[in-house]
């Protein structure tokens, strides 16, 4: 069985990353790169992504997407599927309640005259109200006590965990040009000045320049910003599909002989039960512990005072039981987890083979009369507007900018699918799917194959969510 340790960070320095190749020609026109004489273009030995904080690499696959459980539910929505997710990164835990209040204070330290964006961000904390439960401390102790500091933040709505991604793209950017001494630390940004990757990559932000500045080989002792040829920042962190977290959460790989998957798991570990069998080294004494933190029965949230089986009443810390097979903790248990596909009952049926995925909005940067990038909003960063169909007439692969409804019965002259939410159905484009067991569950939930929905404004104490980002170039 291949057990996978926490990845090491590969990191750069500017001296490393940027080794010029001033010999190198190019083999279609002879030209000679990286020489100013010769046009200066620029290219340069590139050892590969770096792995961003928290994150642990998926080396991707093929594999049975949908549930080898019985559907208890009878919504037959997760029939079995074989599909192929590339490699990407997922965080190692889910986001801690600690992880959260960073971002939050952030938030309130830059977005002064925006108070407005920090309250948006908060969790609701209300959500631990029950009519027929005292819950009251965790509704004023849950978020920002220290004793929950590495539980998992719950009460965030899919849109929160979101902006949450975005946010957290901009600060490790930022950290890494901070790093490389191309930018220096400004803890004055605030408002509108803030780093922003995109707005820094379509020079709508300069920021502090740093000792060691990218040098520009086309002027004499001037500074150039990054590019993004220069493979200096790291892709988007985002909430993973619903194929990558099933994918990462199952962890077939130990179970893999060759090309061979020889037996299916049930759950994130090998075995069919929901108990420890022991048999590992070391995992004898642990022997019938519950392998993930769910509800064991009816009123039985952690077993009696004399044996905590497991571990806790409520969620607890993210790096609580045995990580799976690709170094990945409670992915059966704990808090179950918000994925960026928009639901329907049939989408194993509908999506594609590869990277699959339903929720598709393309767009584009919105563009000034003159055809430049030249737009922020408010709170400094770029703004986006829908692709049309006039500029897709001749495209084959779309037509129209939103694809959520695709395949679906189109009847509304919006082009919006024809579900009547709140009449015939509680679905429409607004109903995200969240996947995994959680402490309040019973082992049913526990299956990566089994999926559920919310509206994506809405919480509950039950879900919370960790980042995913796409693993550029080899695998």
């Amino acid at each position: 069985m291949i057990k996978f340790s926490k990845i090491l960070m590969i990191t750069f320095t500017a001296a490393s990353l940027f080794v010029a190749c001033s010999s190198e020609r190019s083999s279609t026109t002879g030209w000679v790169y990286n020489d100013p004489d010769w046009g200066g273009f620029e290219t340069y030995e590139y050892a590969g992504q770096e792995t961003g904080p928290g994150l642990i690499l998926v080396h991707g696959g093929s594999f049975t997407m949908g549930s080898s459980e019985q559907d208890l539910t009878f919504e037959y929505n997760n029939v079995e599927k074989k599909v192929t997710v590339p490699s990407f990164y997922l965080d190692e835990t889910e986001v801690s309640n600690k992880h959260y209040l960073e971002y939050l204070h952030w938030l309130r330290r830059v977005f002064v005259d925006y108070p407005e964006v920090y309250k948006m961000a908060l969790p609701d904390t209300n959500c631990w109200r029950d009519r027929l439960a005292y819950n009251e401390p965790y509704v004023k102790y849950y978020l920002r006590h220290p004793s929950y500091q590495n539980y998992p933040v719950v009460g965030v709505s899919w849109l929160q965990a979101t902006e949450y991604a975005a946010w957290r793209t901009d600060r490790v950017n930022e950290m890494i040009l901070v790093r490389e001494g191309i930018l220096d630390t400004d803890p004055n940004q605030m408002n509108e000045e803030n780093f922003n990757t995109d707005a820094y990559l379509n020079r709508q932000f300069d920021g502090k320049e740093g000792k060691r500045p990218l040098k520009d080989i086309m002027s004499k002792g001037a500074t150039r910003k990054v590019k993004m040829e220069d493979g200096i920042f790291l892709p988007e962190y985002r909430l993973p599909t619903e194929a990558e977290w099933e994918y990462a959460a199952m962890a077939n790989t130990g179970e893999a002989i060759g090309e061979n998957i020889n037996n299916k798991k049930i759950y994130p570990w090998v075995g069919h039960t929901v108990r420890n069998d022991g048999s590992k080294k070391g995992e004898t004494n642990y022997r019938g512990v519950f392998m993930a933190n769910v509800r064991r029965g009816n009123g039985d949230f952690a077993g009696i005072e004399s044996k905590y089986n497991d571990h806790s009443f409520i969620p607890t810390d993210v790096r609580t039981y045995w990580p799976n097979d690709f170094g990945l903790y409670n992915m059966a248990g704990n808090v179950s987890e918000w994925v960026m596909d928009v639901y329907r009952p049939l989408s194993f049926e509908d999506v594609n083979e590869f990277n699959s995925f339903r929720g598709n909005v393309f767009n584009k940067p919105k563009l000034d009369e003159d055809g430049f990038v030249d737009y922020k909003d408010s709170l400094g960063r770029i703004q986006y507007v829908n692709v049309s169909r006039e500029e897709n007439e001749y495209r084959r692969n779309y037509k129209k900018s939103d694809n959520i409804g695709y395949l679906d019965e189109e009847v509304y002259g919006d082009g919006s699918q024809g579900y009547e939410y709140g009449v015939s159905t509680l679905i429409d484009n607004r109903a995200r799917v969240y996947k995994g067991g959680n402490w309040h569950d019973p082992e049913y939930w526990m299956a990566p194959g089994t999926r559920r929905y919310l509206d994506e404004e809405q919480s509950n104490s039950r879900i919370g969510f960790r980042c995913a980002m796409h693993r550029l170039g080899h695998p």
